[in-house]
This record gives structure tokens, sequence and C-alpha cells, in this order.
């Protein structure tokens, strides 16, 4: 199966649905064009398709390799075609220009990374890591450690990590016990250890740069007693030459489910050298930026991995012959019709086109607004915070279970074939899973969704999302082919409306409520997200239709947008009815009955 970087959806949906050319008063978006967003996602697609594409499978089943002394390689020719992602100024294209970036716009660099980890969602975690580091150290540290660390890390010539969880807690950060001593000259002395560190090690870079949340000794216990610090592999003379290795190494590679060709690490640090980033006891609020950079990233991943595994459902469908169409044979002189003619295959094909190419739109909406959090304009900036702060954990949850649930479709589509290791849909089967785990559980999603999202600012996210979509609603009613995605949408939102007044209602009155509540809200959110989206593409699409265009791209667009509105949008009902169900029936059983 071959690869295919889906440059036209993401170029349609940024160019005709959002017409980026509108945008060129924002910041950052001044020299990009609709022309070069084309042209920069089709050379994306290519190195995708060309170079990375290639070393997936094999990368998975060869894995990473752990010799004595914690040397970590990454599987035969990832070095290669992590060095010439490097020398053709990928990693670089969103950074910031002060530390040599090229300055583009966030939501170009999240098309591209739909291309790499859909080519490879495991080789794309080591740009994917390196990406959330630099968000973490540029946002927070100092000068000095911005200007001697960023512009290596920015170019992809050096690595990055997170480092937060303990054998002793994940979800649960205030039980960390790597320690941090201050040494009175601005180093502290890192200590402890670290575990599922991704790309914590490995051959492809000359430095990795750890991004590591530890105690202060003496600080507070919990949350409130935890910092952030910067603590290289080898350490960075002034002239930014590397000096001597610091006291770190990994001390083994995890043997995972999935994503084989990352090297998932245990990181030990024995009195490492490390710099504050940012101010003592600040760590988990400058951890949130690195955080919430992986989340959003790996909600992408998810959906990535979901759309490389349905075109390898496709491709199978088109040549697998077995048994005879309902309505007569459609490969009279062969054997038997291609399972594509089966009415189910259909069902799972769609049902995957659907949440795919729904789920890329979302993914890029989100990324606009990412760009626009820094307009100059108050109303633009402050609405786009908002909806970043309220997407996030729906943009990593949802679009992580679909990528999952599309993986798993791919997968039915393959029959018998497809649980063997021959076909590569066991390969996205297994990569997707830990995406509805890591960076925050999918249930701890819906948790913050519910707790902390819906009523920051006394609910003003939810309550401008929904006077857009009413707006959206009011404009474009009425007849015509964009009708049942429109009245679908407006469904759908009263739907989500009702879900957030009965939690405002019978959440705070009993908090298991809004507990038990939470996924399906999330659900519920999710699938009214795609809903916005859709209309715009089914509007989008028909205007070029009327417009005269014969290109059926436009005509399959509005079919697939019409399957989610009549098959998957009626979800919409049932989320909301078990939400509202309460969290009697979840609690009723004592734990010993389980």
């Amino acid at each position: 199966m071959a690869y295919k970087a889906p440059v036209r959806d993401l170029t349609f949906f940024i160019n005709e649905v959002l017409e980026i050319d509108r945008y060129t008063n924002q910041p950052g978006f001044a020299e990009l064009s609709s022309d070069l967003v084309t042209q920069v996602l089709e050379e994306g697609g290519k190195f995708a398709d060309e170079v990375i594409a290639p070393i997936n499978h094999p990368g998975d089943k060869e894995g990473c390799h752990w010799a004595d002394g914690g040397v970590v390689t990454g599987p035969k020719g990832w070095k290669e075609a992590y060095q010439a992602m490097v020398e053709a100024g990928w990693p670089s294209l969103t950074g910031d220009p002060e530390y040599g970036g090229q300055g583009m716009p966030y939501i170009l660099g999240s098309a591209f990374g739909q291309f790499t980890a859909g080519a490879s969602a495991a080789f794309s975690m080591y740009p994917g890591l390196t990406a959330g580091a630099y968000a973490g150290i540029h946002a927070n540290a100092s000068d000095e450690l911005k200007s001697k660390y960023l512009p290596k890390m920015g170019s992809g010539e050096w690595g990055g990590t997170m480092n937060l969880t303990e054998p002793q807690c994940g979800t649960d950060l205030g039980m960390v016990r790597t320690k941090a001593v201050p040494q009175g000259d601005g180093t502290y002395k890192i200590s402890g250890q670290k575990i599922w560190i991704s790309a914590g090690e490995h051959d492809f870079t000359d430095n990795i740069i750890h991004t590591v949340l530890a105690r202060v000794e003496g600080a507070v216990p919990g949350i409130k007693g935890l910092s952030l610090f910067l603590v290289p592999k080898y350490l960075v003379n002034e002239d930014g030459s590397l000096g001597e290795r610091n006291s770190l190494m990994c001390a083994g590679l995890e043997h995972k489910m999935g994503i084989h060709g990352n090297a998932t690490c245990v990181m030990q640090y024995d009195e490492a050298v490390g710099w504050l980033i940012g101010e003592e006891g600040r760590g988990m609020n400058n951890m949130f930026v690195v955080m919430n950079e992986a989340r959003l990233g790996t909600g992408l991943q998810g959906l990535a991995i979901g759309t490389a595994a349905y075109q390898a459902a496709v491709e199978f469908a088109k040549d697998r012959l077995q048994g005879r169409s309902l309505t007569g044979p459609k490969n009279p002189d062969g054997p038997a019709d291609p399972i594509i003619v089966h009415p189910d295959v259909r069902r799972m094909l769609m049902e995957a086109k659907a949440f795919v190419e729904g789920g890329q739109a979302f993914i890029l909406w989100t990324a606009l607004h990412a760009d626009l959090e820094k307009s100059e304009d108050e109303a633009v900036a402050t609405k786009a915070k908002d909806y970043m702060a309220l997407l996030t954990p729906i943009v990593k949850a949802y679009l992580t279970d679909k990528g999952f649930h599309v993986a798993s479709l791919a997968m039915q589509v393959h029959g018998g074939s497809g649980y063997t290791e021959h076909f590569q849909a066991s390969q996205y089967l297994r990569d997707a899973r830990i995406t509805m785990i890591y960076e925050g559980t999918n249930g701890v999603q819906a948790l913050d969704l519910v707790g902390r999202k819906l009523p920051a600012n006394g609910g003003r996210a939810i309550m401008t999302w929904f006077g857009e979509i009413d707006a959206f609603v009011a404009e474009h009613g009425g007849e015509g082919t964009h009708k049942p995605f429109v009245d679908g949408l407006a469904e759908a939102k009263k739907k989500l409306q009702d879900g957030t007044m009965w939690l405002m209602q019978n959440g705070m009155a009993n908090p298991d409520n809004a507990g038990a509540a939470s996924t399906d809200y999330l659900n519920l959110f999710g699938v009214t997200a795609l809903a916005y989206m859709w209309a715009q593409m089914a509007i989008t699409a028909q205007k070029a239709i009327d417009a005269g265009s014969e290109d059926p791209f436009y005509a399959t667009k509005i079919a697939t947008g019409r399957y989610f509105v009549e098959r998957v949008l009626p979800d919409a009902d049932m989320h909301l009815k078990k939400m509202k169900s309460g969290a009697e029936v979840l609690m009723a059983l004592p734990a010993e009955a389980f």
C-alpha cells in the first residue's frame, strides 16, 4: 500500500473554505497566499510520500535498539530520512524568524504535520516532540536560553522532549519526586527517573534538549512546588559548540504495542545540570504550553493514522475479489466482484472517509485560531484564545477516538488479511491506540472540558461558539443543496446547548454527574464540530459546482458530507440521552461487586 498525502483535501479547506488570502492583515500571514499554500503542501506531500512513508512498515518491524551505556539507534534508514527532512528545512517551517525559523503560520505546519503523521506516526514524533519543547522554551525561558538553544532546535539539528511521567505518577503530577538542587550559579542539579519519554534518546541529532518537570529542594508538596528545567544531553559551550556529556542517560526502552519506530525511553537523571525555564513553582503553568502543543499534535496524529488506514482499506476493497454484487455482477469477466460493491463494505469506507475528511478540516480550523491568538485586534485574539482552550481537549480526544475507530474499520474491511502482519492494517490499529492514552487520557480530556474549560470566564468560550454557529445558520439557512447540512448543524447545536445546560444544573449539585456525563458530552461536542466543518465544506463545494466546475472532487465532497449528516450526526441524540442519565447507574455497585 502506498500512502498518499491528502494534499487536495487540505488545500481545498485552507484556500477555498477558509479563504486564507483574507488573512494577510494578521501577524504571520503577510507573505502567505493561496498559491504559496498549494506549493508548500504539494512539496510537503511529495516528501511525506517518497521519503517517510517507505520507511514506516519496515521501521515497525525492526523497532529501535538499545545498547549498554544507554545508546539508542533507530530503525534502518530513519536517521537518513530525518536528516533529509532537516536539510529540506521542514522543521523550521513555523519557527520564529528571530531564531532562524521561516515564520509561516501554524496552520501550514499543521497541514504538513498531517502528512508526516500519516506517512509514519512514529517517525513524526521526533520532530513533533522537538516542536513541543521549542514552544515551551520560546514562551517562558530567558532570552539567553532561547538564543542558545532555539536556533538548532527550530532547524531540527537538535531534538527535544518533555519529561513529566514517573513510575509512581502519570495524571497526578503532584506526586513528582524528581528533585532540583540549586547550585548558586543559576544552574540546578536534576536527579530522578522519568518514564515513557518519547524520543528521549536516539541517533538522529547531535544533541537532545529535555524539558524536565522537577521539584526544587524544599519546595511545597503538590503541583505548586513543581518547576520546569532545560536539561541538555550535551552541555553547550558559550560559542555554541557541544561540550561534555551531561549526567543523564536512557536506562532502557519500553516494549510497546505500537509506534515501534519511536524510542520510548526510561530516562535517568543523576545530578544532571539544568536551567530553570521561567520561575520556580510555575512548572505546571510553563509545561502546559508544551502539553497543549502535544495534545493538538496527538489529535492530529490519531486522525492522520486514520487517514492512512482508510487509504489502505480503499485500495484493498478495490482489489479484493469476493462474492457477487446483490444487484448483479459488476465484474462479469472475473471470478468475483471487488468487495467495494457490497453495501456493508461501503458503509465502513464511507464512515471512515466522513470522519477523516471532517477531522482534517477541524484540525486546520483549530490551527487557524492558534494563529489568530497573535492578532492585534483584541476581540479576534480573545476569541481565538478562548477557542484554543475550549477545543484542545476535543481535538485531542474526539479525533483520536475516531482515528482509532477508522483504523478498526480499515482492519475489518481487510478481513482475515488485516489481522496478519502482511498488510499494514494491523500496524495502523496498533499505532493509533496510544493516541487515546498519552498526553492525558481521553477520559481526562473530557473531565478537563466539563470541569475547567466550560466554566472558564463565566462560560464565555462556549457562548461565543454557540453564537458563531447561530450566525452561520442564519446566514446560510433556507433551501438548496446545503439545507440538510445547515439544518443538521442547527439541530446538533441545540442538543449541545441542551447538554451544556444540563451540566450546569446537575454537575454543580453532584460532581459525579459531571464526571459521568463528560465523555458523552465531549463526543456530542465533537460531532457538532464536525457538522460545522461539513456544512462549510458543502457550501463551498456547491459554489464551485454552480460556478461551472466539472471537477468531480466537489460532488464527491458533498456526497461524503451527506453520509455524515444522515448516518453519523444522529449520534448526537444518543450522546445527549446517555449523558442525561446521570451518575446513579455508574456509581451503584460497590467496588467489591466488580
